[in-house]
């Protein structure tokens, strides 16, 4: 199952957030989307997920324009999960996250074994099985979040899109969401997330698309793509680096850079 953009523009507010962008993404793999802050990295991603429409160029799921497949259809085949997402009214967690099986249900029909099994392993993989009856509406924010990432899952779709899906998340939650976003990866799905952690994006992630000032200023593996040159350029940062003792490269933000001269801001 195919995602790609070609020559993709989106413009909002009159302004152009994304301007040329061709992109082929590849199921079974993980890429990040990185860069800063206004980069257009959520605008894409929405974009991907058929919300946004272009302005010139196209998105195009198994080579047909995304903007004219059904939504429902849409909704099977890509899952997403964006920052902002609300809880509408009080349900338990569990009712929450079999959300995710609606475009699988038709109407006035009650879930089938095959959602009521989905829901289950979503709400495992998560972590949230033991907060499964508890109403939504009492989640902390990270639980919260967990819980909105379990209903994306709960779809089990061919594409899951995910904004910044750590950022609520306290470190040893960051890992494991990190962790599950890589082995649905490895199942097959193509997973695409908004990150701002380059020390996460780049130990998990396949591939890295580096977005600035709404075009793609690098892409490639992590080891590829997060040179010092670029970091300096893009981020405005200087990084420390080291090898862990498993053998995984590593690197942290250490501190900032003169943009174009890779020199250190005074």
């Amino acid at each position: 199952m195919s995602l790609r953009t070609e020559a993709l523009a989106v413009r909002l507010g009159g302004r152009t957030v994304l301007d040329g962008v061709s992109l082929a993404l590849a199921p079974g793999t993980m890429t990040g989307l990185v860069g800063p802050n206004g980069a257009g990295k959520t605008t894409l991603l929405r974009a991907l997920a058929g919300l946004l429409p272009p302005a010139a160029g196209r998105v195009l799921l198994d080579e047909r324009p995304v903007m004219e497949i059904p939504p429902t259809a849409r909704a099977r085949r890509i899952a997403a999960l964006f920052q902002g997402a609300e809880i509408g009214w009080p349900m338990s967690v569990r009712e929450l996250v079999a959300l995710g099986r609606a475009p699988h249900r038709r109407a006035f029909v009650g879930p089938s074994e095959a959602d009521r099994a989905a829901v289950e392993r979503a709400l495992r993989r998560a972590d949230l099985l033991p907060l499964a009856e508890r109403s939504a509406d009492t989640l902390s924010t990270g639980e919260r979040m967990r819980a909105l990432l379990a209903r994306a899952l709960a779809v089990e779709a061919g594409w899951l899109l995910a904004d910044e899906p750590v950022t609520a998340l306290d470190p040893g939650h960051q890992i494991d969401a990190m962790h599950l976003l890589r082995m649905v990866a490895r199942e097959g799905v193509g997973v695409v997330a908004v990150l701002h952690d380059l020390s996460l994006a780049a130990r998990f992630c396949d591939r890295l698309v580096v977005l600035a000032g709404g075009r793609i200023a690098a892409d490639g593996t992590p080891a590829a793509v997060l040179d010092d040159a670029l970091l300096a350029t893009v981020f405005g940062i200087g990084v420390a680096r080291g090898i862990h003792r498993d053998g995984t490269a590593y690197i942290l933000p250490w501190d900032r850079r003169a943009p174009h001269s890779g020199e250190e801001s005074r």
